[in-house]
C-alpha cells in the first residue's frame, strides 16, 4: 500500500504545482554512452597507461588536479560524478590551444596539457596516450546530442577500442606550434536555445558521459 499511497502522492504534487504555475524540472538525455577502461589496448600495460592518463584528465576538468600538484592516483582512479554546464552558444574545448573562430566562445576546457610535468605518464612511446579516446567518447556523444561538434582531425591512424572510427579525435598540445594544437583540439557547441549538461560518471572500470537538456512539463 506505501508504494501505491507515494505515487499518488507525488502524482498530486505534480499536478498541484503545475495548476499552480510552478514549473516541475525534468530532464531529458540527449545522449548517453561508455566507453569501458579496462580495453584502451590490447596489451594490459599498455591499456592500463591510457586508463590513468584518461582519468588524470578527467581529474583536471573536474578540478581535482592543479598543475604542478603530485598526482593521487587512489584519488584519480576513485569512482567519480563530475557535471559541467553549457549555456545556449556557449563551446568545450578539450584545450586551450583554440582557433580564431572559437575566441570568446569557450567557456570550459579540460585544464590540462598532456604533457609530463602534468603526471601524464607514458607507455614507452608518447606520452599521455589515451586522451584522444576520451575526446573521441566526447565527439559520439556530443554528435548523439545533436550539438555542433568540430573535430578538425581524425584519429583514423589507430584503432580506438568500443568507438567507430568516425568519432576518432586526434588530439595534441604544444605552446610551441599553436596551428598544429588548434588543429588537433575538440570543439563542441551548445546550439541549442537551453542550457546542456555534461554529466561524466566513473564506476566498476567504466566511464559514461550523458547529456542532458534541462526542460519542463
Amino acid at each position: 500500500m506505501f508504494p501505491n499511497l507515494l505515487s499518488i502522492l507525488t502524482m498530486f504534487s505534480v499536478l498541484t504545482a503545475n495548476a499552480m504555475g510552478t514549473s516541475v524540472p525534468v530532464q531529458h538525455v540527449l545522449g548517453s554512452e561508455n566507453m569501458p577502461m579496462n580495453d584502451r589496448y590490447s596489451n594490459s600495460y599498455v591499456s592500463n597507461v591510457f586508463k590513468e592518463n584518461i582519468l588524470l584528465t578527467m581529474a583536471y576538468m573536474d578540478g581535482t588536479m592543479k598543475s604542478g600538484s603530485q598526482v593521487d592516483w587512489n584519488k584519480v582512479e576513485a569512482p567519480f560524478t563530475y557535471t559541467f554546464t553549457l549555456n545556449p552558444g556557449q563551446t568545450f574545448a578539450y584545450h586551450d590551444q583554440i582557433l580564431p573562430q572559437y575566441v570568446g566562445k569557450v567557456v570550459k576546457t579540460t585544464g590540462a596539457h598532456f604533457g609530463s610535468s602534468e603526471g601524464f605518464v607514458s607507455d614507452g612511446y608518447l606520452v599521455a596516450d589515451g586522451v584522444c579516446h576520451l575526446a573521441s567518447l566526447i565527439n559520439w556523444v556530443a554528435r548523439d546530442a545533436k550539438l555542433d561538434v568540430n573535430a578538425p582531425t581524425n584519429h583514423n591512424f589507430a584503432v580506438i577500442p568500443d568507438i567507430a572510427r568516425q568519432y576518432g579525435t586526434a588530439i595534441y598540445y604544444s605552446p610551441d606550434a599553436p596551428g598544429s594544437s588548434q588543429l588537433q583540439n575538440l570543439y563542441v557547441t551548445n546550439n541549442q536555445n537551453k542550457p546542456v549538461e555534461f554529466v561524466f560518471t566513473y564506476k566498476n572500470d567504466v566511464l559514461n558521459l550523458k547529456i542532458l537538456e534541462a526542460n519542463v512539463l
